[in-house]
């Protein structure tokens, strides 16, 4: 199963996987589902729950079976509008938004009562609460009080946006420090290695929320310097694969090197790595930033 391949690429490498949940609203299998089967591998999954297909019953529901199932973590999404993915004439639900599921999921956990305010009389389900923020997404300014209204409703964590502008980063922590949010939250930047000049030129041009440098363009285009001004079809399947190469182990160095750098940002709790369709990146990044062995942490019992 493809899961459980992809499971060994992250094994002792990182402290939990995130698992999307209909990513860019196309059908893809359960992330509970997929959590469940890596807590049989050994992983820490991280279910990604959005406000996209399901009203609060729904969501309840699984959270618990989640928790059941020997799920502990859970990062809670607004969800891409159906629009965009392969069933655009789907009627979507929005019947909370991302803030609101903070809420409720940590609602449930700490104080025990269902988002009617009905008391539980189960085992509530413990679940780490996690958020996302996209420090560079209009309005820039409104951002760091968007992650405060998050950590205030109950968020332990929040997952950043890909983030390849470390000054622009910077100028957003200092905002977040102001307000006090890094004392209330855990923030974990979002990193990723880029695969191509291609990629990182997409993710400049194209993909909201995201800055991409022109000096890294650059790197990524010197990487494949060798094989420049020739078309792909004057590439033999040798040179494109060598060219592939080499465009990918720079991108893991950038990758490596912009770790470095968010770490030493003060507030910066730790950083989530996005190796899209590239789990075998993992290790490399995480051995090259120097954050091996990963500690081993135990569940409480109380």
């Amino acid at each position: 199963m493809a899961i459980r391949n992809k499971a060994k690429f992250l094994r002792d490498c990182c402290d939990g996987v995130n698992l999307t949940d209909n990513q860019t609203a196309i059908v893809r299998m359960s992330s509970i589902a997929s959590g469940a089967i890596l807590v049989q591998e050994g992983l820490e999954p991280i279910i990604q729950m959005v406000c996209r297909d399901r009203n609060r019953l729904a969501m309840q529901s699984d959270l618990m079976g989640a928790y059941a199932l020997g799920i502990r973590n859970v990062l809670c999404l607004t969800g891409d509008h159906q629009s965009f993915g392969n069933h655009p004439t789907a009627k979507n639900v929005f019947d909370l938004d991302s803030i609101q599921l903070v809420r409720m999921v940590s609602g449930m956990r700490d104080q025990r009562v269902f988002q009617c305010g009905e008391a539980m009389k189960g085992q509530e389900p413990r679940l780490f609460v996690g958020a996302a923020e996209s420090p560079f997404a209009a309005p820039v300014a409104f951002r760091p009080y968007r992650l405060g209204k998050k950590a205030r409703a109950g968020a332990n964590f929040i997952q950043t946006q890909l983030v390849y502008d470390v000054e622009a980063f910077e100028t957003f922590m200092e905002t977040v420090r102001k307000l006090g949010v890094h004392e209330q939250t855990y923030i974990l930047v979002g990193v990723g290695p880029l695969k191509s000049p291609g990629m990182a030129k997409y993710m400049k041009e194209s993909v909201p929320g995201i800055l991409v440098p022109d000096q890294l363009i650059q790197r990524m285009n010197k990487a494949g310097a060798q094989w420049a001004g020739r078309k792909a079809e004057e590439l033999s399947k040798e040179e494109k694969k060598a060219r592939s190469e080499a465009w990918k182990a720079e991108g893991i160095k950038i990758c490596i090197e912009l770790i470095q750098k968010v770490r030493a940002v003060e507030g910066v709790a730790g950083v989530h790595i996005m190796a899209i369709e590239w789990e075998e990146a993992v290790r490399p990044i995480v051995e090259g930033a120097g954050l091996l062995p990963r500690p081993k942490v135990t569940e409480a019992t109380s």
